[in-house]
Parts: C-alpha cells; sequence; structure tokens
C-alpha cells in the first residue's frame, strides 16, 4: 500500500465520488457572493451557483487560506502518510505559493514526513487531468519521488482548450476590455483560449458562433494529440452538460475515445469564467 497521499485544490473540478474512491484530500479555495462566504463549511450547488450568476449576481474569489493548508496537511501528516500536493496554477492564483511555505514549514516540524508540492501550471478539469496521472501512477506503484518526477517532466503536455459564452465575465477578470466584450458580444464573438506553459490565460482566436467554437476545440485537440496516450479526456462546463455532451460526441467520432469524466467548473474558475463556460483537456504534444 502507498505510504503517500495525494491532495489538491478545490479547482481540480475533480468529482466526489472521484475524491473519495483513490482518498484524494481536497483543500478548499473560497468565494463571496451576497455577503456569505462559501468554501468547505458552506457551499451551493453548482448550478445554484450559476443561476446566480445568470441572474445577475457577481461573485468574488478569495486567496486560499494558509490555515486551511495547514490543516489538511497537517490531518495527513497525523495519519502517517508523505504528501504530494498538485496545486493550482501560480499563473492563476497564490495557491501553489501558499501549499509551498505551508509544507516547508511543516516539514521542519515533522521532519520524518516528505511534502512535496507540485506547481501545476493547470486549472479546472486540466488540473483534474494531471491529478488523474499522479492517481494512475501511485496505483501503479509508482513512489512519490518518481511519481513528483514525473509530473514535473509531463506537466506542459496537459492541454487546455475552453471557450466562454459570455465576454463580460472575461472583461471583469481583464482578459479583454470592455470594447471588446461589447462588441464581441453584438457580433456573436466567442473566443477560444487556453492555458499557457507559463500557467495563464491566453486567447488563441475568436470565431462567430457558440456552435463553431465548440468544433475548434476539438479541431485544436486533433492538431496536438499525436503520440500520446488519451484513454480518458476531462470536460468541464459551467452549466452546459449539453455541450459538454456534444464536444464529448465530437471526439468519439472523430478519434474512437469511449471514456470521459465531465463535472461542473468550480465557483473559484467560474467566477471569472461564468455560466456557459466549455473546457477540454487532454495530453498532446504542446500546450
Amino acid at each position: 500500500m502507498s505510504n503517500y497521499v495525494i491532495t489538491s485544490d478545490t479547482t481540480c473540478d475533480l468529482p466526489l465520488e472521484y475524491t473519495e474512491k483513490y482518498g484524494i484530500d481536497i483543500v478548499p479555495l473560497y468565494y463571496m457572493l451576497d455577503d456569505v462566504v462559501y468554501g468547505e463549511e458552506i457551499n451551493l450547488t453548482p448550478k445554484e451557483f450559476y443561476q446566480k450568476m445568470r441572474g445577475g449576481k457577481l461573485p468574488t474569489t478569495m486567496a486560499v487560506n494558509p490555515d486551511s493548508t495547514r490543516r489538511h496537511f497537517v490531518k495527513q501528516l497525523e495519519a502517517g502518510f508523505d504528501i504530494l500536493h498538485i496545486a493550482f496554477s501560480s499563473g492563476l492564483s497564490s495557491s501553489y505559493e501558499t501549499a509551498y511555505v505551508v509544507g516547508d514549514e511543516l516539514s521542519k516540524e515533522y521532519p520524518d514526513r516528505k511534502i512535496i508540492v507540485i506547481d501545476s501550471k493547470c486549472a479546472s478539469m486540466g488540473q483534474g487531468l494531471f491529478v488523474h496521472k499522479a492517481v494512475m501512477n501511485r496505483e501503479k506503484g509508482m513512489s512519490l519521488d518518481d511519481n513528483a518526477k514525473w509530473l514535473e517532466e509531463n506537466k506542459l503536455h496537459v492541454c487546455h482548450q475552453f471557450t466562454v459564452d459570455d465576454l463580460h465575465h472575461l472583461h471583469r477578470g481583464g482578459r479583454v476590455s470592455k470594447a471588446t466584450a461589447i462588441i464581441g458580444t453584438m457580433i456573436n464573438v466567442k473566443p477560444v483560449l487556453h492555458v499557457d506553459n507559463e500557467g495563464k490565460l491566453v486567447s488563441l482566436n475568436n470565431v462567430r458562433g457558440r456552435k463553431k467554437a465548440l468544433n475548434v476545440l476539438v479541431d485544436n485537440m486533433a492538431k496536438n494529440i499525436s503520440g500520446y496516450d488519451n484513454d480518458i479526456i476531462f470536460i468541464s462546463h459551467g452549466d452546459c452538460i449539453e455541450d459538454a455532451n456534444y464536444v464529448a460526441d465530437q471526439i468519439r467520432e472523430r478519434f474512437g475515445i469511449q471514456q470521459f469524466l465531465i463535472n461542473y467548473v468550480c465557483p473559484t474558475v467560474g467566477a471569472h469564467s461564468g455560466p456557459g463556460t466549455l473546457a477540454l483537456f487532454f495530453m498532446g504534444e504542446n500546450r
């Protein structure tokens, strides 16, 4: 049996049944909506969250809480486990830095235990796919050190392709200008974006119409997937399951891949991307 546990952040967007099955400890990231702080103790369902956003509510996100990170790490250390923590991209959050500092402090308090913190450079179920790869490595008997080495060598092969339905949410997050958001909305422009090698959101191109944007996600996958083992594809969505299923169907038809893990985009990411976000994640040559 493995002597290390894999931990990650809320932003990995893995379903509860998955994290429970593989014993993944999730460090919560908090957000505020209607003057209520949500996270670990109080939660909205994803559908409730996106319904509120569609109704005009504007959530705000918060930096990861060091005390919460410490509490989750200590629980595992006290249980006798070493820790492999896979953090939300440092290009989008302070989660990695916080986890690294907490891990360094706890390494001195628990000198017989090992804590390795990985900057995933990933987001949403891209981070989830990265965690999944770590889990599969551990299931095959890979040691903590070898698993961490594999993750560092392969993290830039976790490809992110996504589109959003409402440019105004990207404007709020500083990703596009106000003029771009207004004009783009008027002419039905849908941006296609990805997460680059620095773990930051970057626009790839703009297309006219939602269906075309969804198809471009799959087209871009075709350009990068060659030579990589993709027995499972991850898809996350901002309360638009029909679009997630459409993209999955396109992938089945074009690549013959049959296994998918589909889940909601969590509020921490969804607060900036909005309802209607659709994101596709796979292993490929280049991001």
